[in-house]
């Protein structure tokens, strides 16, 4: 479990990365979500113990991020979006070499790199030299680690960026067998949706909303989203686009207007909140 409280990050005089927010993350996957800038990676950072906050607290399965920051190193992992393989290694010897660093043994790291492997879609690629590899399998490598180390707490930062969309539900399936607590930050609504039993909305260092994707869609329950190139009733503009929403039973007059309509996801959360999602 994870909870923070009045947890804030300031850089330089005026710059909240994090402003004051307090949660309990305490379900098996919790998504992360919000434009870029909104503090999802620092959020991460700090919890992982790769940042010190400006103010407030947390704690993960009751240790302190600050006081106890070895200890949670010892039962958490932490992939970052930036994450760049040793490029003359093959994933084998680099997840084995990662495993080895956690203190595991050769034949059972071997065992868990193979597996992880398998389970990410790199067996056929498992010998080869991660440099001559795709961006999307180098990612891979990285979430197999995560997978092979049997942590507590995982922490994945855009663990599906750069993948095709096969590649991707590999890593849902991979993600969802993780034996710890996820917490992965996300632009994919539909991943959020897939993957979340919680989602916490982030926008400007500050949490929006928190909940299971039922309960932060009911408000929307029974409905479509319109998209129009002219405004209507209650409309919200992106773009050039404007957007509303509409019973199900009213959206056939809409189609025949030329509007587009859509099913709801988790993106309409922060349409109506005016926030614009760059992905």
């Amino acid at each position: 479990m994870i909870e923070a409280r009045n947890l804030d990050k300031k850089y330089g005089n005026d710059t909240h990365a994090v402003r004051s927010i307090s949660f309990t993350l305490d379900k098996k996957i919790t998504s992360i979500i919000g434009q870029n800038g909104a503090g999802k990676t620092t959020l991460l950072r700090i919890l992982s113990t790769q940042l010190l906050p400006t103010s407030g607290t947390a704690s993960i399965n009751g240790y302190d991020i600050i006081k106890d920051a070895a200890r949670i190193r010892e039962i958490a992992v932490s992939i970052p979006q930036e994450s760049r393989p040793i490029y003359w290694f093959s994933p084998t010897i680099l997840i084995m070499l990662y495993l080895g660093a956690r203190g595991m043994g050769l034949r059972e790291s071997r065992r868990a790199a193979d597996k992880a492997i398998k389970k990410v879609g790199l067996w056929d690629s498992r010998d080869k030299m991660a440099a001559e590899l795709s961006g999307g399998m180098k990612r891979k490598i990285f979430v197999a680690m995560a997978l092979a180390s049997d942590a507590d707490i995982i922490f994945l930062d855009e663990p599906t960026t750069g993948l095709d969309p096969l590649s991707r539900i590999q890593i849902w399936s991979a993600i969802r067998s993780m034996k710890g607590q996820v917490i992965i930050t996300t632009h994919y609504m539909e991943e959020a949706q897939a993957l979340s039993d919680d989602v916490l909305m982030m926008n400007k260092g500050r949490v929006l909303s928190q909940g299971s994707v039922k309960e932060l869609l009911k408000p929307f329950e029974g409905m479509v989203r319109v998209e129009s190139k002219m405004r209507r009733r209650r409309s919200h503009k992106v773009g050039d686009t404007w957007i509303s929403y509409v019973k199900k039973g009213k959206a056939e007059s809409f189609v025949m207007e030329g509007d587009i309509i859509k099913s709801i996801t988790l993106d309409d959360l922060f349409i109506k909140e005016g926030v614009n999602l760059e992905s």
